[in-house]
């Protein structure tokens, strides 16, 4: 697979089958990864990777929280506080259009925080990792960490596997640390489901839009 075609197939899927990925599998495409740019080779990124029982028991877990409204404090804001034009058009353009695929409307609001606890289920993914990094660490190791992430999705993909990024995670902070053992001095920054794409999931049918060049790029000279 071309690096152009697997950037068209990437995308956030939201619905996994069971079926079973290697951990070997797993390993061998962080390694991969971890080739990604990293300035001054600082490699910032620690990746957690949870499967089979302990992943189940999480799931479980999470599950009790959300049901009793168990909340914690984020490790940082998900999206700025004053999130104005085109940014919070497209925030919003892309939650409709996934809710529309499912079928839930704007006005049914438990239906929609129903499907939003999916997330702390992984979608069923059978893999899910959580992504941290060293607090003392600024925005320039923060891109790095971005860019191993983007490695890891598009190896994902040439391998014949899907992904989906949830920055949600950061919601729960103490929760994830407890359970993976994570130092003090790291900083949760999100999770990721991964595993084989359920083709029958309404939702795995979003494709989101993206903004045309005239509105992100000055060609000068």
């Amino acid at each position: 697979m071309r690096v152009s075609e697997a950037l068209v197939a990437r995308r956030s899927v939201r619905g996994f089958t069971n079926h079973p990925v290697d951990v070997a599998q797993v390993e061998r495409l962080l390694l991969a990864a971890s080739r990604a740019p990293s300035g001054g080779n600082l490699q910032p990124w620690h990746v957690d990777v949870m499967t089979g029982q302990p992943l189940a028991a999480f799931k479980m877990l999470m599950a009790g929280k959300l049901m009793a409204g168990e909340v914690e404090t984020p490790e940082y804001p998900i999206y700025p506080t004053e999130l104005d034009m085109p940014y919070k058009d497209r925030r919003f353009a892309v939650g409709e259009a996934m809710y529309g695929h499912i079928g839930i409307p704007r006005d049914d609001k438990a239906a929609r925080r129903q499907w939003f606890a999916r997330n702390f289920a992984f979608f069923g993914a059978p893999v899910a990792l959580f992504v941290s990094i060293d607090r003392r660490m600024g925005p320039p190791q923060w891109s790095d960490l971005g860019m191993f992430l983007q490695s890891l999705m598009l190896l994902a993909v040439e391998d014949g596997l899907a992904t989906c990024a949830q920055e949600c995670w950061a919601m729960y902070p103490q929760t994830v640390g407890a359970a993976i053992g994570m130092p003090a001095g790291r900083m949760l920054f999100c999770g990721m489901a991964l595993g084989h794409e359920d083709l029958t999931e309404p939702a795995n049918q979003l494709r989101s839009e993206r903004a045309g060049p005239p509105e992100w790029l000055r060609l000068h000279g």
